[in-house]
């Protein structure tokens, strides 16, 4: 029996505007500038999820909470014509998690044991019989069985026989010892597990019916994931590491397939990385991203990382076709279109994320999506006729759409932060794309985001320069607080898309191997002078910020041009990369990009010559070093290394260290400190106009 959504206490309660409405919030005059609190009123889009008959989305709604330090999640519903406002799903006040779309177009859910589903149309609420919980496995096309994988330990080691005396002292031993590599793994306690004893994960069925037990498939001592099904439900294909016994390997992720007769083949070898494994509907084809593996790239010595393409292969055995070959960007995950003639994919393309398309029978690649923007999250209607996303701007964030599968009649579904975008404002000038000539003729690409009451007239402003991390990464077209929050007290924001970046194809992508600074450094003061000429920045109030690569390239950039840098904020950045191959857990960016270890003559000279500390004589920019304190990504010690060189030549330096924090520094709490040190080093060092107002000093 169905009831009323008020009944079990689901809410309808409209909180944003009628459809009608859902422009784009135009500049207000007198509206205040950004502030750091408005930080905790940022709502976040995510998780898109749209019906199998396209006519509705789910999405979640994050918000940042201050007393608790975490973040409030709500689920969401909304008709994907507009028809009725967003709408969020609770029950009993609460709002529902981990929801999902039934086959009827339902949505069920689980509260307290008991399962029940919404009737989106008529917002309502009943019951369910309990079923099989697929979050538990992955649903066989014929529905009868769910797969996943089940760690199983491996085999114990006997203990070395011990006197009662060395058992003593065994026990009373404080201190760690090891023998094994790699030992370092960035967010995991120190030290990480001998790979050769962690459990393996191996794939298991059960029958959906509970008419068995669950069976164990295969039994590869490997780790198995991204378990596909065939279309057929008799074989399931996953990916893992055929290396994971060998503790000197990087290792590369194949492909292997397993039977429910648990007979196991190896489909994929040859030292490259697959990822993305999507079996056709029609059932005759797989596809699958390949890259290069780092063992490949070492064991041949290549200066370049390779290509990501697009791959299709029979699953009944044959040659493996690419399908971007003659394509200079990296394929994302693919997409099998119903009818199996296409594959969809997401890529960069520049500072923007869009959506493609390629024919499984070849062609050229097809771009669906257009404009200055990041698409994500990508969601398909059964059909394949319709797509629900986000999208993102460098001014906005991201926002729920829905589209026809060709991008035509794209619909904005929510305003998720008009309410805060009404009141405050980060520039009245939008941000703008930039583009010019490095000194060796090469374009490059950037983003400008322009202080609050721009005025050329009134200028010159201070410039921050943000590096983008990676180094193979890109910055573009989405919404950074901490960015506005600095353009709104009154800087410009630069974000140069220097050599390296994604994007741009595959040259440019590795255009720095053996020479990590050098192009791109060039690249981001070729840019600093086109803002000079073209924009009123300021060439002698600059600095220079960014996070694990961009805090190393801003340690190459005050080291390396001591005289155009006044400020700069590292975060998380490296300064000594003879001691960084050892203390690392990623020793295999130095054994490629550097072109080996630092006992190998070419690879030490590289190492030196590229190391900020070893090059620090001179430099003048007061800088602010940022670190996790249990960093094994960029380890601290390359901050300390570069604190004391600045300190042993008087130059304005503060080292502040987040406890218990590894590479990526999280936690709204640290995030607002940060900001708040950061914007205050600019402050003193960088002298920006009083109030966010134009106007230089």
């Amino acid at each position: 029996m169905a009831h009323a959504l008020t009944s079990l206490g689901l809410l309808v309660a409209t909180v944003f505007l009628p459809v009608a409405s859902l422009a784009q919030t135009p500049a207000q005059p007198g509206r205040r500038p950004l502030q750091l609190e408005d930080f905790y009123r940022l709502r976040s889009i995510g998780s898109p999820a749209i019906s199998p008959d396209g006519r509705w989305v789910l999405y979640t709604i994050s918000t940042p909470v201050e007393e608790t330090n975490g973040s409030s999640v709500e689920t969401w519903l909304v008709a994907t014509d507009g028809s009725t406002p967003p709408t969020p799903i609770r029950h009993q006040g609460q709002s529902v998690t981990a929801p999902r779309w039934t086959d009827d177009g339902r949505v069920r859910y689980a509260d307290r044991d008991a399962h029940w589903t919404v009737d989106p149309a008529r917002l309502s609420v009943a019951p369910v019989a309990s079923q099989a919980d697929e979050r538990l496995g992955l649903r066989s096309p014929d529905g009868r069985w769910l797969a996943r994988t089940r760690a199983v330990p491996a085999a114990s080691r006997p203990a070395p026989a011990m006197t009662a005396f060395e058992q003593r002292h065994e026990t009373r031993f404080k201190g760690t010892a090891l023998d094994w590599y790699p030992f370092l793994q960035d967010g995991r306690p120190f030290p990480v597990p001998n790979r050769a004893t962690e459990p393996s994960l191996e794939v298991v069925v059960t029958p959906t019916d509970g008419s068995g037990s669950e069976r164990q498939l295969t039994r590869l001592g490997l780790e198995a994931a991204n378990l596909r099904w065939t279309a057929d439900s008799r074989a399931l294909l996953f990916t893992a590491n055929a290396s994971r016994g060998d503790e000197l390997a990087y290792g590369s992720a194949d492909i292997f397939r397993v039977d429910l007769d648990e007979r196991a083949t190896r489909l994929t070898e040859g030292g490259y990385n697959h990822s993305g494994v999507e079996v056709s509907p029609d059932g005759r084809w797989y596809a699958y991203v390949r890259s290069l593996g780092t063992d490949l790239i070492i064991r041949q010595k290549l200066d370049h990382g390779g290509a990501q393409d697009l791959f299709v292969q029979p699953v009944a055995g044959g040659t493996a076709v690419n399908l971007t070959e003659q394509w200079d960007l990296d394929a994302g995950a693919p997409r099998w279109s119903p009818d199996s003639r296409y594959l969809y994919f997401t890529a960069g393309i520049g500072g923007a994320v869009h959506l493609f398309r390629v024919a499984a029978a070849g062609g050229a690649v097809e771009q669906i999506t257009t404009g200055p923007r990041r698409i994500g999250n990508l969601s398909f209607d059964r059909a394949f006729r319709r797509i629900a996303y986000t999208a993102s701007e460098l001014d906005r964030p991201a926002d729920l759409y829905v589209a026809d599968i060709d991008g035509r009649n794209e619909r904005r579904l929510t305003d998720a932060n008009r309410d805060l975008f009404a009141t405050a404002t980060v520039a009245e000038r939008p941000s703008e794309r930039v583009t010019w000539k490095s000194y060796d003729g090469t374009e490059i690409e950037g983003f400008l985001i322009f202080p609050r009451g721009y005025d050329p007239g009134r200028g010159p402003y201070p410039l921050i320069i943000v590096n983008h991390g990676g180094p193979h990464a890109a910055s573009g077209y989405a919404f950074d607080f901490k960015q506005a929050y600095f353009a709104a007290n009154g800087y410009l924001v630069f974000l140069p898309n220097f050599r390296s970046s994604t994007g741009y194809g595959d040259a440019f992508k590795w255009a720095t191997w053996g020479g990590w600074g050098n192009k791109d450094g060039e690249d981001v003061l070729s840019g600093v002078d086109h803002l000079v000429a073209r924009y009123a920045a300021d060439g002698n109030r600059v600095g220079t910020t960014g996070h694990s690569y961009g805090g190393i390239l801003t340690n190459w950039l005050i080291t390396k041009y001591p005289d155009r840098f006044r400020a700069a904020v590292s975060g998380a950045g490296e300064s000594n990369w003879t001691s960084n191959f050892a203390l690392s857990d990623v020793a295999r960016t130095k054994e490629t990009e550097f072109f080996g270890p630092p006992w190998d003559p070419r690879a030490r000279a590289i190492m030196i010559a590229q190391s900020p500390l070893l090059n620090a004589a001179g430099v003048k920019a007061a800088t602010l070093f940022i670190h996790g304190g249990v960093d094994y990504r960029v380890p601290l010690q390359g901050a300390i290394q570069l604190y004391t060189a600045l300190k042993k030549q008087q130059v304005p330096t503060k080292l502040i260290i987040y406890e218990g924090q590894a590479h990526g520094i999280t936690g709204h709490w640290n995030n607002i400190h940060r900001i708040m040190h950061e914007l205050r080093w600019w402050d003193t060092y960088l002298a920006p106009p009083l109030s966010g107002a134009g106007g230089g000093r």
